[in-house]
């Protein structure tokens, strides 16, 4: 009888094991199953009818590279996770390419969750958009509520609308600090401060409680003319007459009163914008003048994204101008996309210097500086790619300034756009110590050292006046090797550099006037005349140079674009369940306790 039962518990048994692996079969199979078909559903080109509206629906801030790969920009899409970057070169891409493509005859502009774009990179769409109407195609822009940022984009639209229960917000450029000289003193924090220029007004912040009558004047020069570029932009992209601006915000309580507390007929009322429309009023005037999407019961349209993946490819692979990034905070070492390293940088220079396809580099520079060291490391690999033969060309975004601009010195040519912050020529360091911190808690510090330099650096005691002459030498010597590579590079005397230096920000418009910089263009111009300096003929490429993803980075790259989007809807996973999860950024930071850093950096960031 014992026998017969436990022959029935083995056969029961072996029917729960087959029928186990028959459903893990099975379920594997249906997921290899959805991963494919998600692979050619990734891999396939959306199909566009006529007549379809392409929607660019700017998500996060405006860059020039992705903190990442676009890859992992995509994956983090696809998860549920807040968008917080739009590359520039990708809304320029789907501009130019949607411009020559018969099927599609408009572009709606969908601006209420764009972030931060500076002068340059709005500049930069704003010449995009007006190719794609030079082919007589039209552009739609609207956001519930638009920052001045948004606007200065949407103006440029043959129609601007704005949500009725919206806003316009034009405030200049400018805004205020904070000065922490006092608390430091209650605290009993010493901030030694080394610098050349006498506008380099980085460090004021830690040693005054107020702005400097000369770092005043000089932030007073470049908003300044940075607003009149701007006002001017405005009244004529919208024609109106000078004066409408200013009026605008200097009378602006007589006007929100004159509306009826209603801001957005408030900016209607200024000609600021065309109409006042919800965005289901928005939907119905494009349907009324495109095709209905029965399915999707709107307009017919395509996203940037998905109008991105069928762009093709064109130019020689054998001809190409290389262009590299170079936009962060400048460190010595090695840094991922999105901050430079002095070490990483110089890599991918070498590597496109020796990359026989690519004939001509372009540097599109986006920084406000930072390590001196981490910049003369880029700018003498650059000289070695000049000298070479190969042609370099610095294309300048919102921001070049400080060790931004010294990494420029090694270039055949450098353009500008006329609101690019940049110059900031001067050096700094500081080195706190907190003697009087500890003191002010009883804790007293003590030691035997060999010689005066062992510790002299230790911020728990007073800074020996021997050490800080020495920091302030090495200041002065970097100083004077930025003022002599500028001067060979701008083919200006000492002197003459001197006098537009010292550590002064000025906007491109400024540069072009003081020799700092060639000219103004766009990236695109700045291709242009890197494959004339290399004499190529029509036809040529260009290529990204990045540096080569590792592991998952690499995994994902190796994916064919929008195979991320197609898989995450094929499994049916929701994003809200990842962006709860979603992890935070971190800050870097330039300098470690106890080392005098030597660093080109400017507090200057574009309005």
């Amino acid at each position: 009888m014992p026998g017969r039962f436990l022959r029935i518990l083995r056969a029961v048994w072996r029917g729960v094991d087959v029928t186990r692996r028959v459903a893990i079969n099975v379920l594997f199979l249906l997921l290899i199953a959805l991963l494919a078909a998600a692979w050619i559903a990734g891999s396939a080109r959306p199909k566009i009818a006529p007549d379809t509206a392409l929607v660019l629906d700017l998500r996060g801030n405006l860059v020039e590279q992705y903190t990442g790969s676009a890859r992992e920009a995509e994956l983090e899409q696809a998860l549920g996770g807040q968008v917080r970057e739009t590359q520039l070169r990708d809304v320029t891409a789907v501009l130019d390419a949607a411009a020559k493509d018969p099927r599609i005859p408009r572009a709606v502009l969908i601006l209420e969750d764009m972030g931060d774009g500076g002068l340059a990179k709005l500049h930069e769409i704003e010449a995009a958009m007006a190719r794609f109407q030079a082919h007589g195609k039209k552009i739609i822009a609207w956001s519930t509520s638009m920052d001045q940022q948004q606007y200065l984009l949407a103006m440029h639209a043959d129609e601007v609308y704005l949500d009725p229960f919206g806003a316009l917000e034009l405030h200049g450029f400018g805004g205020y600090r904070n000065y922490y000289h006092q608390a430091l003193d209650r605290l009993g924090v010493t901030i030694n401060v080394f610098r050349v220029g006498k506008y380099k007004s980085f460090v004021e912040p830690f040693t005054r409680d107020g702005p400097s009558p000369d770092a005043a004047e000089a932030d007073a020069s470049w908003l300044g003319d940075a607003w009149a570029q701007t006002v001017g932009e405005i009244e004529a992209a919208r024609h109106l007459t000078a004066g409408t601006v200013a009026d605008f915000i200097d009378h602006a309580p007589e006007h929100l009163q004159a509306a009826g507390g209603s801001p957005a007929r408030m900016a209607l009322a200024a000609k600021l914008v065309d109409g006042l429309k919800t965005r289901e009023q928005l939907r119905a005037l494009l349907i009324a003048r495109g095709k209905l999407d029965p399915d999707q019961h709107s307009f017919r349209q395509i996203s940037m994204q998905d109008y991105e993946d069928v762009i093709p490819d064109t130019g020689s692979d054998a001809r190409q101008v290389g262009i590299i990034v170079a936009e962060g905070t400048i460190t010595d070492g090695d840094e991922p996309q999105g901050s430079i390293g002095g070490r990483s940088t110089a890599e991918l220079i070498r590597k496109a210097r020796e990359d026989k396809s690519i004939k001509a580099i372009v540097l599109r520079v986006d920084s406000g500086g930072g390590s001196a060291f981490g910049s003369e490391l880029i700018r003498r690999e650059l000289a070695l790619t000049r000298a070479a033969g190969k042609p370099v060309v610095v294309s300048m975004s919102d921001v070049a300034a400080s060790g931004g601009y010294w990494i420029t010195t090694a270039s055949n040519r450098v353009l500008a756009d006329p609101g690019t912050i940049t110059g900031s020529i001067g050096v700094f360091g500081i080195l706190p110590t907190v003697d009087g911190t500890l003191g002010k808690l009883g804790i007293h510090t003590g030691g035997t050292t060999t010689t005066w330099l062992a510790g002299a650096a230790d911020l728990r005691r007073p800074l020996d006046p021997r050490l800080g002459a020495m920091v302030q030498d090495t200041i002065g010597y970097m100083y004077r090797q930025f003022l002599d590579r500028v001067g060979r590079a701008r083919n200006l005397r000492t002197e003459q550099v001197d006098a537009i230096a010292q550590g002064r920000v000025w906007t491109g418009r400024q540069a072009r006037a003081r020799g700092l910089v060639d000219g103004y263009g766009t990236l695109e111009d700045a291709v242009h005349a890197a494959a004339d300096l290399a004499k190529l003929r029509p036809g040529y490429g260009t290529a990204y140079v990045e540096a080569e993803p590792m592991g998952w980075g690499h995994l994902l790259t190796s994916l064919p674009a929008g195979w991320l989007r197609a898989t995450v809807g094929a499994l049916g996973i929701d994003p809200s369940w990842f962006a709860q999860i979603a992890p935070g950024g971190t800050l870097a930071q330039l300098a470690a306790p106890g080392t005098a850093h030597v660093l080109a950096d400017c507090l200057c960031r574009a309005p």
